[in-house]
């Protein structure tokens, strides 16, 4: 009898397993974290080789940990990282490169130059998506470009392209698959979100020779199975999503103007648009949140490019903390910042400025700043980011939300989400299960498989852990708002002199 769903989390930091019961309910976690490169400032790298090994050491773990038998796995379902960037060679299964993370600033000024030529509003009609760094297209372009025997590879039709998805998938079927599913595709700008095609005009202007993109399929259907070799037995592969849709599914957000905002390495907020693309007026992103069977839906994004991550940058760089924790413990302490404003810019800024060349950078310091202070600044940052997207969300939806779900690591942190309800002004729902990206990963491969008949057994498994309701008065609130917003606009300023230098 089949028991389990196996989820495969492949994170910007860390690689994780979880496996799931028919409820919903988690049996087993695994997790493991993985170096980040960075060879330059504003730019990240990732092994290939280390992330894959990491995933399937994660994934062997929580089977083994759980207790349960390989043949009671129903199917696996893949969340993964999106926009980093892998080329490999079809031949070997060797990557060219090192993995170009979707936080990587190195094509920046690649595409500043396509602006002027006047591409922006034609590729965000195509694809839904800003002309940035952040996305694969222009990480694509550069390996080819700057990587010796790159091009000659691609033109002879021996390399390929993949997000982590996937890389994924081909080593896990011993490169049988090269397959994407539409939500990573759409992140790639390269992929036509109307036509649900890789655009030809835009592999065209970028170079890149359509014999490395993968096969795009369904985000819920049987690709394949695993090689034997690596579980002892075959185990269907039945889902692939990127991680922020995988999020939005976990929270079932099945309907139009349902949204959750996931606290991880980034914070991204979503609103399931339904099933025709809405394009955004204040720099949103128009993205698939999944296709099954047959049936598209879009969401709505915001995304900031440093979250949780400055967590970590606290710890690792300053050592200012010595867990992630403590950062809650601290912040409490502080009471307040003092006036100290953190904008943890340190791969430029997301929606909705989209400045690429932005830094971070601290205000406020007096000669009694405190570490603690610094650190509640850190934290406030993620909520003053995630209050930026509200706004723009409101602004194009001409509606306001009336609770946000949350989930990711940086949910377990009670002051940030106090803190987001405060300066929202919106009561924040963290649920039962706050692996909701796993979760996802989880409900869409038991979908393919029947394991879940429908998406109505589903919603019944939902459950909120706490509720978390505005306390902040007014007046603090608009002051607050107000301080953070100069402080957005002095980094604007100083990102506009010293650009790129």
């Amino acid at each position: 009898m089949k028991k389990y769903i196996l989820a495969l989390d492949q994170g910007t930091s860390s690689s994780r397993a979880i496996l799931f019961s028919k409820r919903g309910d988690l049996v087993s976690l695994a997790s493991k974290p993985f170096k980040q490169v960075y060879p330059k400032p504003g730019w990240v790298e990732q092994d290939p080789i280390e992330i894959w090994q990491s995933q399937l050491e994660v994934a062997q773990r929580a089977i083994k940990d759980s207790g349960a038998n390989v043949s009671e796995i129903a199917s696996i379902g893949i969340a993964n990282q999106r926009e980093t960037t892998v080329l490999w060679d079809r031949e070997t299964g060797k990557p060219v490169h090192n993995a170009i993370v979707w936080q990587c600033r190195r094509t920046a000024g690649e595409c500043e130059r396509l602006k002027k030529e006047g591409w922006e509003k034609i590729i965000q009609k195509k694809t839904g998506l800003i002309l940035d760094a952040y996305f694969s297209g222009t990480k694509v372009q550069w390996i080819l470009n700057h990587v010796p025997q790159a091009r000659q590879m691609a033109d002879s039709g021996r390399l390929l392209f993949g997000t982590v998805d996937s890389w994924l998938i081909f080593n896990l079927t011993d490169g049988r698959l090269h397959i994407t599913d539409p939500s990573n595709a759409s992140r790639t700008l390269l992929f036509n979100i109307c036509s649900l095609d890789w655009d030809r005009e835009i592999l065209n202007l970028l170079d890149i020779p359509p014999s490395l993109l993968p096969t795009v399929r369904q985000s819920s259907e049987v690709y394949g199975e695993t090689d034997a070799k690596l579980f002892g037995v075959p185990i269907p592969l039945a889902s692939c999503v990127g991680d922020q849709q995988a999020a939005l599914f976990g929270q079932v957000c099945f309907s139009p103007g349902v949204g959750k905002n996931t606290y991880g390495t980034g914070s991204f907020l979503l609103m399931n648009v339904g099933t025709e693309p809405v394009f955004s007026r204040n720099k949103l992103l128009t993205t698939i949140a999944w296709k099954i069977g047959q049936k598209t839906e879009y969401a709505l994004e915001g995304s900031v490019f440093v979250a949780g991550a400055v967590i970590q940058w606290l710890r690792d760089q300053l050592g200012l903390i010595t867990n992630s924790s403590d950062s809650e413990h601290l912040a409490e302490q502080a009471g307040d910042t003092r006036g100290v404003y953190f904008l943890p810019a340190f791969v430029g800024v997301g929606a909705p400025h989209w400045n690429m060349f932005a830094r971070g950078m601290v205000c406020g310091l007096t000669q009694d700043t405190s570490k603690a202070q610094i650190v509640r600044a850190a934290l406030e940052s993620i909520a003053f980011q995630t209050q930026d997207l509200l706004t723009c969300f409101e602004q194009d939806s001409g509606a306001r939300f009336t609770e946000l779900r949350v989930d990711g690591g940086a949910s377990t942190n009670n002051f940030l989400c106090q803190f987001q309800a405060d300066i929202s002004n919106l009561p924040i729902i963290r649920p039962r299960v706050t692996e909701t990206t796993a979760l996802g990963a989880a409900y869409l491969a038991g979908l393919a498989i029947n394991f879940w008949k429908n998406r109505e057994q589903i919603e019944e498994h939902w459950a909120s852990d706490k509720r978390f309701v505005p306390q902040m008065q007014d007046k603090d609130r608009h002051l607050r708002l107000q301080q953070w917003k100069a402080l957005i606009e002095t980094a604007m300023i100083f990102s506009e002199k010293f650009q790129g230098r």
